[in-house]
């Protein structure tokens, strides 16, 4: 091809109009309904044939209507509040000022392979991606200072469409950059930022873009460039596409691209959060730019790395846990960690749950578990359960000890909630009411709004979400070629006045997404009641690879077809956050119907309550925090099953259970002035719980408060002064490691007391009463360890049918005395016998310094031997 020289053409805006760039470039539109109006206004159909994109939009806006506009007093009054609200917005106190006034000021750099910010900007999947999204938002509404980092993916995620059997197929459309409100980052001579990372054998170039929500900035890669080799230029091709060898490679350019793309804008992060795996190579990077700049050894670069890092996992599920063959590792890290100062075993060790085994894949929860000081799950189901799966990385530390803690997701208020319910909220919360979010008062409000007012305002949003499903049904079937008499069936399909059930998300076996067809004959007889009946809108996509994903979606697709169910049950195709807004706005149950426990949050039915729907959903995820008797339906009781078809026929019949004799009947009585007056009793009791404590400005303001700020006053602390913390709490890591293995337990001494004195344990049955004190002294050798560098425990607590101690907790126990022996001390502590039952009780030794975030971060737990047991 001859060589190309290229420029951009920009939209001509009369001076007047000019403030509507600076708008359409700015992602708050798209939590302002009164700046989407703006847009609207000027030309409501060209707005949703540009897909909501306003730089695309403003591009084919005719210039004539531009002209006119620039006289239009009232659109440019209106245009000026706009500006004025935005810079308010930007200019005003924020939460973030008020309760952490600090200085310097931190900066969180936050990871994540996917966001989704708004349909305009296809670079997102599914949960995950909205999940980061909603973050962003909330930290620009929050004030906390924060960049994401991701890639720019040229084709994005695949669009869905169904053959005429109903099997999804797949089809990628590039996305045009300089028609979407992202902008490249450039150097003062104009020309584009880029970087460089190291791959086998050459460097991959990519050039920086960036989007503003609000208040933060989101820096994406874009490896599409003539400078690099073919391959090269498709690591940010697609989203979650390819092999094993691309996701390696876009990882790479994720973590250590997303760290050099900081660098090179001038940002130097005090924390780094990688939002779920695929960014750890960020941390590697980390270690290897401070043993460049302050000539520090691994461990001690280690050290300081760690504790600016926070990890979040979002899944149990192993197939969304990336992992790689060690043939992949030595391809693309052989040339690598000499850079790190370790072996090959070492660097590999990284990423292993067992060190040793030469066989097991390069684990990339494992390398960020390793290289965070700030663990956390999305819910606290997924807490636990995370807990259950990676304890053993902590050998020898009870499971409820193991840490990892949870933050529960939540969802971004303003983003997700229908226009009408925000107008809703400004006449009874108050205008202000999105300041106050957190305020669990304020939602007290929601029983002011009066029950007609709020059952129109419902219906109005059910009324648009059947007109959008109409009208999408009605282009599928343009699309697969139904005949014309057929295609005027989906104007009569669904009905405004009945009970509407939304399912939607991605479509995976343990979702279960075809639970309800489970006895098809009692369903058909829900959805044709003549006099209640049912309706039910599915949506979501499965992974192009997950057959069993797509054969779920097919079922459904057949049972619809039926001529009997087609005007009650309909899917959706190519779900994106468009539909999804339509979707939790419009339905009145939400269903959720996963094997509990592999969902591991879930914010979909988040989004729906906030909008007035009822969640129905297995305690599993979220919901097991969120779910109250008031205020929604929970299918079974949290209960585990190894027989999965049986699990499958409970819970099917558990939902038509619930369906039939409680919410249809509780949908469908009426006072005499229409109004299902207890439903909608039920739906403001889910507003009251679920609005305050399942948003992402709770989820983001717990962060900040749990892990941002810790970290950054940590690395702040071991940094200072050229790393000399750092260095020196390093060297005392390794002079107790070293050490460690003289110490031990030598004989542990329990009495018990009450009002009378001592009494006297027999060893062989041990009953003490309730009220007791019981004293346990331990005769500990120290060797070359100094007493004030461990930590000496009574562990204890009820214990389990085999023996071991549930729920346990510590009691330390103080430093009393030399025993006379060389390096054997006495320690002593007590505990109150509160409870009845059969206890357990054991002293175990930890280290301890003040700089530790955890004591079990050295691998280091010293047990009790059942020798010091039996002695005793």
């Amino acid at each position: 091809m001859a060589s190309l020289r290229n420029f951009t053409v920009l939209p001509s805006l009369p001076d007047p109009l000019k403030n509507l760039e600076t708008i359409a470039k700015n992602m708050y539109w798209s939590w302002n309904p009164d700046f989407i109006e703006l847009f609207k206004r000027i030309d409501g159909n060209l707005w949703t044939t540009c897909g909501h994109n306003p730089v695309n939009f403003l591009c084919n806006v005719e210039q004539s209507k531009l002209e006119t506009l620039a006289e239009n007093k009232s659109f440019l009054y209106e245009l000026q509040r706009a500006m004025e609200k935005l810079k308010s917005y930007n200019d005003s106190p924020t939460w973030f000022e008020k309760v952490c006034p600090r200085t310097p000021k931190p900066l969180i750099a936050y990871f994540c392979a996917e966001f989704g910010i708004h349909e305009c900007l296809p670079i997102y999947a599914g949960g995950l991606g909205i999940l980061a999204g909603d973050h962003l938002k909330s930290a620009s509404d929050l004030g906390v200072p924060l960049v994401g980092i991701g890639l720019l993916y040229q084709k994005g995620y695949f669009r869905q469409y169904l053959n005429i059997d109903g099997w999804q197929q797949e089809v990628y459309y590039d996305n045009d950059f300089y028609n979407m409100p992202v902008e490249l980052v450039c150097k003062n001579s104009g020309r584009p930022l880029t970087i460089s990372v190291e791959y086998p054998g050459r460097c991959v170039i990519a050039q920086i873009w960036y989007i503003t929500i609000g208040r933060v900035k989101l820096y994406l890669l874009d490896t599409n460039l003539a400078a690099n080799a073919p391959a090269d230029r498709m690591i940010t091709s697609s989203l979650y596409g390819g092999d094993r060898e691309l996701r390696i490679r876009q990882e790479i350019m994720l973590g250590i691209g997303g760290l050099k793309a900081l660098a090179a804008t001038g940002i130097t992060p005090t924390v780094c959060h990688m939002n779920e795996g695929h960014a750890a190579f960020m941390a590697l990077e980390r270690i290897r730019e401070l043993r460049s700049a302050h000539n520090m050894t691994f461990e001690e670069a280690v050290e300081a790395t760690r504790s600016g890092n926070v990890f979040t996992m979002h899944t149990p599920v192993k197939a969304g846990l990336d992992e790689f063959p060690v043939e992949l590792m030595d391809k693309y890290f052989g040339s690598y960690f000499p850079h790190l100062g370790i072996n090959r075993k070492k660097f590999l060790a990284l990423g292993r749950i067992l060190p040793d085994d030469e066989n097991e894949p390069f684990k990339m929860p494992v390398l960020a578990i390793r290289l965070s000081n700030y663990i956390n799950g999305v819910s606290k189901l997924h807490g636990q359960i995370t807990r259950e799966m990676w304890g053993s990385l902590w050998p020898g530390v009870p499971l409820s000890e193991v840490p990892i803690t949870s933050i529960t997701n939540g969802t971004h208020i303003k983003t997700w909630l229908s226009d009408e319910t925000n107008s809703l909220f400004d006449r009874y919360l108050g205008p202000n009411w999105p300041d106050e979010i957190l305020d669990r008062s304020l939602w007290e409000k929601v029983d002011q709004i009066p029950d007609e007012e709020f059952w129109r305002t419902h219906q109005r949003c059910k009324e648009q979400l059947i007109v959008f499903a109409r009208k999408r049904l009605k282009a599928q079937m343009q699309r697969r070629g139904t005949y014309h008499t057929e295609l005027n069936q989906a104007e009569e399909v669904l009905d405004p006045e009945a009970l509407t059930i939304g399912f939607a998300r991605r479509f995976v076996s343990y979702k279960r997404g075809n639970l309800l067809l489970k006895d098809t004959e009692r369903l058909v007889k829900l959805l044709n009641n003549p006099n209640r009946p049912v309706q039910i809108i599915f949506g979501g996509k499965a992974h192009p690879r997950d057959t069993e994903g797509k054969d779920i979606i097919r079922q459904i697709i057949h049972f619809a077809s039926q001529q009997n169910v087609r005007r009650r049950i309909v899917f959706l195709e190519d779900y994106d956050i468009d539909m999804a807004r339509f979707l939790v706005r419009g339905v009145d149950i939400w269903l959720s119907n996963p094997r509990r426990p592999m969902e591991a949050s879930g914010t979909s039915g988040m989004k729906a309550a906030i909008n007035g729907a009822l969640n129905m959903s297995t305690l599993d995820g979220w919901w097991c925090e969120g779910y109250t008797p008031d205020g929604g339906w929970a299918i079974g009781a949290g209960e585990g099953y190894k027989d999965t078809d049986y699990q499958d026929m409970v819970e099917s019949q558990a939902i038509y259970n619930m369906l039939e004799n409680e919410a249809i009947p509780l949908f469908y009585t009426r006072s005499a002035d229409n109004l299902p007056r207890a439903w909608i009793r039920r739906v403001k009791n889910s507003i009251k719980w679920i609005a305050p404590r399942f948003n992402t400005h709770r989820m983001v303001a717990e962060y900040t408060r749990r892990f941002y700020n810790p970290a950054a006053t940590r690395w702040q602390y071991l940094t200072a002064n050229d790393m000399t913390k750092a260095k020196s709490f390093t060297q005392w890591k390794s002079d107790i490691m070293n050490a460690w293995s003289d110490l031990a337990i030598k004989d542990v001494i329990m009495e018990a007391k009450n009002g009378d004195g001592n009494i006297h344990i027999n060893p062989k049955k041990p009953q003490l009463k309730v009220g007791s004190q019981l004293s346990i002294r331990a005769l500990i050798k120290l060797g070359k360890v100094n007493p004030d560098d461990i930590s000496v425990e009574l562990y204890h607590g009820l214990t389990d049918t085999w023996g071991n101690i549930k729920n346990g907790s510590s009691v330390k126990m103080d430093y009393k005395e030399t025993s006379g022996q060389d390096g054997e001390h006495w320690f002593s502590g007590t505990m109150a016998c509160s409870k009845t039952g059969k206890h357990g009780i054991a002293v175990r030794i930890l280290p301890r310094h003040p700089d530790m975030v955890n004591p079990y971060d050295l691998g280091l737990i010293l047990w009790e031997t059942q020798k010091a047991v039996a002695n005793n």
